[in-house]
């Protein structure tokens, strides 16, 4: 959960007058989540946000399902989907439910022609390759390889890449996207134990202010369509917002694993959650030290939640044949674990270098056309000795 931020110039007390050095009004705008009850931004405008000159086109960018309802292990080469000219185009859906969507894209150029909006959902974009610059409406952020970034539903936003090398695990959330709650104390705090504090997320410091007329194009993209819509001023008109609704960014690196004796379970691993999924953050850590433990993750059964783990780099202690950008995905109603002789393998070792991401979703995930694409389905037999 974000905490209390404040960027750029505002009034003394929110819904007065702040005018501007002609004496003219800013609009004012709430920028709110779950109706007036969720987390909320003030921000003042150059001009009102409302203006619309008209909507040019619509189209659906809905996954397309292959099998909607299956009960085989699944690993996914992500690297071979091939990299896009434009941000939006390169992304494609490759698992699926009604509560996210999780995504591979590989853009190679910049966000130019237009500016984006998912009022759909929020965005977890997590960077495998790459450096830039992400462009919202409430400032901008540096980010790098390892960085999540957390971009709340409905903020306007483009992505400015320094090279054409690009990796991106995307997952849109129908949920907000917060910090683990039992990492907090009830004032939102970020508790002693937690695996990593406020001083982490990284806010917006950077206020790019526009006042500009024209003909703004903004893809907004609502129960999965996409609505071309043609703004009369500059999206980037914010001259000063506070709140608490406002994209941040986290390194993985950033992340402090928790150990102990014997092996962990899963959630000591964790980084956000909604209430339909989590997500969790595999680092370098150092192994378990009972004298007689197994570091290799024990055999467990997904009875109630799919589990999909993206692979980044590193060493992937408990699985055979994982490069980075693999995706595996272990259904709910069967068990997995360690790949034959990971087991054996781990026992004495003392640390593990892998950099993995994982999602384990409540609802069964779809697999999309795009997933087929790059699917191996002899997976399922990895298991066997």
């Amino acid at each position: 959960m974000p905490f209390y931020h404040k960027l750029g110039k505002i009034p003394p007390k929110r819904h007065t007058q702040f005018r501007k050095p002609d004496g003219s009004l800013y609009a004012e705008q709430l920028f709110g989540t779950i109706g007036f009850d969720g987390m909320s931004t003030n921000s003042y405008h150059e001009h009102r946000p409302t203006q619309v000159k008209e909507i040019r086109k619509q189209y659906n960018v809905a996954p397309k399902i292959a099998k909607a309802n299956h009960i085989q292990s699944y690993r996914f080469r992500g690297f071979q989907v091939q990299p896009e000219n434009d941000y939006l185009e390169s992304r494609k859906a490759v698992l699926t439910n009604s509560d996210c969507t999780i995504i591979l894209a590989a853009p190679k150029q910049s966000t130019q022609a237009y500016f984006y909006k998912n009022t759909d959902a929020d965005e977890l974009i997590f960077i495998h390759k790459g450096t830039g610059k992400l462009r919202t409406m409430l400032g901008n952020l540096d980010f790098k390889y390892g960085d999540y970034l957390l971009i709340p539903r409905g903020i306007i936003y483009k992505i400015d890449f320094n090279t054409e090398d690009n990796r991106l695990f995307i997952v849109e959330s129908r949920r907000p996207i917060y910090t683990p709650k039992r990492y907090r104390n009830w004032f939102g705090q970020l508790l002693e134990h937690a695996p990593f504090c406020e001083r982490d997320l990284r806010q917006p410091q950077e206020l790019e202010t526009h006042n500009e007329k024209g003909d703004f194009i903004i893809k907004v993209k609502k129960q999965d369509d996409i609505f071309e819509m043609v703004y009369a001023t500059h999206p980037f008109d914010v001259v000063g917002y506070d709140g608490y609704n406002y994209p941040y960014a986290f390194s993985i690196h950033d992340f402090e694993p928790i150990t102990g004796r014997i092996h962990q379970p899963p959630p000591v691993h964790q980084t956000f959650e909604t209430d339909a999924f989590v997500v969790c953050s595999f680092v370098p850590r150092l192994y378990d030290y009972h004298p007689d433990s197994i570091p290799a993750p024990y055999n467990h059964s997904n009875i109630d939640s799919d589990e999909v783990l993206y692979y980044v780099d590193g060493d992937f202690m408990s699985r055979n044949d994982i490069d980075a950008g693999h995706i595996s995905l272990h259904p709910a109603g069967i068990p997995h674990g360690p790949h034959p002789g990971a087991t054996e393998r781990s026992i004495g070792q003392t640390k593990t270098d892998e950099l993995a991401v994982m999602v384990d979703t409540f609802k069964p995930l779809m697999v999309t056309e795009e997933a087929m694409k790059i699917a191996d389905e002899e997976y399922i037999k990895s298991w066997l000795e």
